[in-house]
């Protein structure tokens, strides 16, 4: 291996929500992640909900869009496909 061209490898610390730490070697110092295979549906065999709320008004905060704006257009759009319905 060519000398100076690779990042440092160094050990590393993967700190879960749940509080599970686990203990390896990466580039980067310290990873935190939300799901580890300790608190994971698939490697426990539990039903577990997984935080998806905020997702919309993540979306309505970043667009700077108004929840009655989004309903407004969601309204025309359904009375549009109404229309082309009728047409036929």
């Amino acid at each position: 291996m060519k000398k100076g061209i690779h990042p440092d490898y160094q050990p590393s610390t993967i700190s879960c929500a749940c509080g599970n730490v686990i203990e390896t070697r990466s580039t980067v110092k310290e990873i935190k992640v939300e799901i580890c295979s300790k608190c994971h549906p698939f490697f426990t065999g539990k039903q577990k909900l997984v935080d998806s709320a905020g997702r919309v008004e993540q979306f309505l905060q970043r667009y700077k869009l108004e929840e009655d704006t989004l309903s407004k257009s969601v309204e025309e759009e359904s009375g549009k496909k109404k229309d082309k319905a009728g047409d036929s």
